[in-house]
């Protein structure tokens, strides 16, 4: 899927051809991305002998809602700290931060326009510790952090045809490379269109030991949609390349992603209802696709896939919305990548993790090469933070709170279906298998059916239970349970995460062969597919001389419309 590689300053690039049809839209959607009458094209950089402003935030303090802004191929270092309304000092701000609705950035090649985290003066997206740029720092001498391109509580937003690099997380938050933020923290969703489309994101600074690391390639938070996140890739993060959470009709697709070589390719926690993630490809990561129920800021848990309105039905005919469906996962045996926290206990060798998740499908992927375990379900037990104050009444909620440090989240109701898995388990370890279930007895318990074994056909995929698409385990909607906690399928993913390394250690001897990190590796980006025509849709200016009027461009890309 990767073309020739080429260098861009310090960010290396390479090509993929792919396209797609996506299936939501509302008239709301549609609307919000029509280029109308009146709105203002903003130039940033030079383009062709024409000049524009110096820099991406300049363009968007002079903009309007229903404006454009055109971004030409460059290296803009985005050394602000620009903080988003109500946010404190010592908090992590932004390089861009958008906090005006309708408004449209797009740049002219994704490749070539690189929006830039680190110092003036140094190298594209330098790997130099001191080329960083690190946000304000505080009377300890630490450092907030900051997020690239932030778009704060606004609806109508599009960020599209650019790469982000270098934006790093420290004491105050940040590290989102590209953030569509509805409200992070507040435990409320807020409804309205945005779109990201051919984008890439990347953190090419590493350093053992250092608090400051690149978190999440595309992120998303409180969003209720309808939004969508298209022809995009993201490699190198500490937690994950991308991430949708704090949700409970999140009403989103992700489409033709690409993650690879971070902690979790895809990370969503307490991300539901209407959520789809389909035509995407997670490879050489940690753990490839990880979804999950926590007890955290993002609030409210748990994650529930089910379809928010009563008696409304999802794609298999049941009461499940979620879909996780058309992927390629594989390859995800990757310890050598930078990590942080919880996403650190992602089980090495996983394809498709759903831990404490309720409700969801995963349906017609193709999952191969992973050598631990090919789709594994398991209990999630949060040990982390409570919702912040304000949000007492989330508290565990979904979940089971069994003292005052830890909620345990089951997993229960998911329907895994008409996979096609290849050489998982290889690893070797007891319990290492295609298809894997542990959990305790629940009304519905998880189902599987249609699952095949690429390798030997009609053959059922191995399992732990063993012959798990037989009945019980292969009916839905019924009382049903997995393996025990207290089985080899439980021992093993508690050593294969070491998420309790301080209480449960691995068996000693044979059975319990995982590896482990040696030295972070980052890689470059390979040159992405960019648009055609960047001058799509946008109202006529000097940089698209040839455009029709801006009354007569037809209505822009919109999840549910074709994209080039």
């Amino acid at each position: 899927m990767r073309g020739a590689m080429r260098a861009v300053g310090g960010l290396q690039v390479g090509g993929a051809k792919l396209s797609l049809v996506v299936s939501i839209c509302t008239c709301a959607a549609l609307l919000a991305f029509t280029a109308t009458a009146g709105a203002r094209v903003f130039h940033v950089g030079t383009f062709e002998g024409k000049k524009g402003k110096a820099s991406l935030q300049k363009a968007v303090d002079a903009a309007a809602p229903g404006d454009w802004i055109l971004v030409a191929s460059g290296d803009y270092k985005e050394t602000g700290n620009r903080l988003s309304s109500g946010a404190s000092a010592g908090e992590a701000g932004s390089g861009v931060l958008v906090e005006k609705s309708g408004i449209h950035i797009r740049g002219m090649n994704r490749n070539g326009v690189i929006i830039d985290g680190t110092k003036k003066g140094t190298p594209t997206c330098s790997s130099n510790p001191a080329d960083q740029e690190l946000g304000s720092k505080n009377t300890e001498g630490h450092y907030s952090g900051r997020n690239g391109i932030e778009v704060f509580k606004v609806q109508g937003v599009s960020v599209e045809n650019l790469s982000v690099c270098n934006f790093q997380a420290g004491k105050g938050g940040g590290g989102n490379e590209i953030w569509f933020n509805f409200g992070d923290g507040s435990g409320k969703q807020m409804a309205g269109a945005w779109r990201g489309a051919f984008l890439s994101a990347t953190d090419q600074f590493y350093q053992e030991g250092s608090p400051y690391f690149g978190s999440y390639g595309l992120f998303v938070s409180n969003t209720g949609g309808p939004g969508l996140y298209t022809q995009v890739y993201a490699n190198n993060m500490a937690d994950s390349d991308f991430y949708i959470g704090a949700c409970r009709d999140c009403n989103t697709i992700l489409d033709h992603a690409h993650a690879e070589t971070s902690a979790l390719g895809y990370s969503g926690t307490n991300s539901g209802g209407h959520l789809t993630i389909q035509n995407s490809e997670f490879n050489n990561n940690k753990s490839g696709f990880v979804s999950n129920s926590q007890n955290n800021d993002d609030a409210p848990s748990p994650q529930d896939g089910s379809c928010p309105k009563e008696g409304e039905t999802g794609p298999t005919g049941t009461h499940n919305c979620w879909l996780f469906t058309k992927n390629l996962v594989h390859d995800n045996n990757n310890p050598n990548v930078p990590t942080t926290g919880v996403a650190g206990a992602g089980p090495v060798g996983s394809g498709v993790v759903l831990s404490g998740d309720h409700n969801n499908i995963v349906s017609g992927n193709t999952i191969y090469n992973n050598g631990a375990w090919g789709i594994l379900l398991v209990p999630y037990p949060a040990v982390e933070e409570s919702p912040p104050p304000g949000l007492e009444e989330d508290n565990c909620l979904g979940g089971t709170k069994v003292n005052e440090e830890l909620c345990y989240y089951d997993d229960l109701g998911n329907e895994v279906t008409d996979n096609t898995l290849k050489n998982n388990g290889f690893f070797g370890n007891p319990s290492n298998v295609d298809l894997a279930e542990l959990s305790n007895p629940e009304n519905p318990g998880n189902c599987w059916h249609g699952n095949t074994d690429a390798e030997q056909l009609g053959e059922e995929p191995t399992s732990e239970p063993k012959l798990i698409q037989f009945p019980p385990h292969s009916e839905c909607g019924i009382p049903d349970a997995g393996e025990p906690l207290a089985s080899s399928l439980g021992t093993q993913v508690a050593c294969d995460s070491q998420f309790f390394a301080s209480v449960a250690e691995c068996p000693t001897g044979t059975g319990a062969n995982y590896p482990r990190r040696t030295k972070v590796e980052l890689i470059p980006v390979p040159e992405q597919r960019t648009m055609e025509n960047p001058c799509l849709g946008v109202p006529r200016n000097s940089w698209c001389p040839t455009n029709p009027g801006a009354a007569k461009t037809p209505p822009y890309p919109v999840p549910g419309s074709p994209v080039e």
